[in-house]
């Protein structure tokens, strides 16, 4: 008897209990988000004072996303003057959203926006937090493809000209910003395979179920090249401002406002990632860096953006060396 009125004390205490460390970690995560935010934006003023910039890299720093690209944003975000009606930006690929291209645009500048995951759980627990009330952002579970992006992203009320769009879902990236029409971002991050190298417009060609996990075994057959990605941009209105320094985002500019701004092209922005995430044939870690990287995925079909013809890296390196 004494037991069992034990436990139905103990329950409710230990539930206050909860609550009490729960609203805690709350109130400490709010606090180190806040000194985040101000030392952002500190770093932006900075920026603001040195720029221009003879190197995109120059502008980098990191407070929410996953390198330098809170830094980058920021400086093309001055350049191109968005006024206050184009302050809303689309992203997906966002996982959880702690580490994203825009969530400090969110946080600290206020802006309006969508973000779109696979994941259930990754939205749920983004709709959970208190960043979800405090700012106007639309959290989308779905499974992207060509076909549906331009429907998602107007059904939730984004349309025209927008800030910024941001691409990562490592696989049908080319071809899901190829289809998008809906919105008119004025910048455009699209993370890309360095592994392709910088001299082919090539990709993984589309495959409305790919994963890259399935793809290949060595988990670096994804995305598209630099020089895909150039020539998409060419097509749609679109600049090159270069990568960041690790190599795996790119950042273009709508040409009618690059203001001082100075576009590069893909041989002089290619940066040679270091990432080692490869695998063996048995799903394990296998660390492999530089062009042994390229040597696992060599005899695998890709496509020719520009000629829509498949082919493969050996088959490309040797029609570049027979000249």
């Amino acid at each position: 008897m004494l037991n069992k009125l034990a436990q139905m004390v103990a329950g409710p205490v230990s539930q206050r209990i909860d609550a009490v460390i729960s609203r805690a970690i709350s109130g400490q995560r709010q606090q180190l988000d806040d000194l985040m935010i101000l030392q952002g934006r500190a770093l932006a003023l900075q920026n603001a004072d040195r720029a221009p910039f003879d190197r995109l890299q120059d502008a980098e720093f990191k407070v929410f996303s996953q390198f330098g690209e809170d830094g980058i944003l920021q400086h093309l975000i001055r350049e191109t003057g968005i006024s206050r009606d184009e302050t809303s930006f689309v992203e997906f690929g966002v996982q959880d959203y702690s580490e994203s291209c825009t969530r400090f645009l969110l946080m600290n500048d206020h802006w309006r926006g969508m973000i779109i995951d696979g994941s259930k759980e990754y939205m749920d627990h983004v709709r959970g937090q208190d960043l979800y009330w405090r700012h106007d952002l639309t959290a989308v579970t779905a499974w992207i493809d060509r076909d549906n992006i331009n429907d998602m992203i107007g059904d939730a009320g984004f349309s025209g000209d927008i800030g910024i769009l941001s691409v990562d879902i490592d696989g049908n990236d080319y071809w899901v910003w190829e289809r998008i029409n809906v919105v008119n971002p004025v910048i455009v991050v699209v993370e890309w395979n360095s592994v392709f190298g910088p001299d082919y417009s090539i990709s993984v060609p589309y495959d409305p179920k790919f994963q890259r996990e399935k793809a290949h075994y060595s988990n670096l057959f994804w995305g598209a090249s630099i020089a895909a990605f150039e020539y998409l941009a060419g097509q749609k209105g679109y600049a090159l401002m270069g990568s960041n320094t690790v190599g795996n985002n790119l950042f273009f500019v709508r040409k009618d406002r690059l203001g001082r701004l100075k576009p590069t092209s893909a041989v002089n922005a290619y940066v040679e990632s270091r990432f080692r995430d490869s695998r063996d044939s048995d799903g394990k870690l296998n660390f492999l860096g530089g062009q042994r990287r390229r040597l696992e995925i060599i005899d695998v079909p890709v496509v020719d953006v520009k000629s829509g013809q498949t082919t493969t890296l050996r088959t490309l390196d040797t029609a570049k060396a027979n000249g």
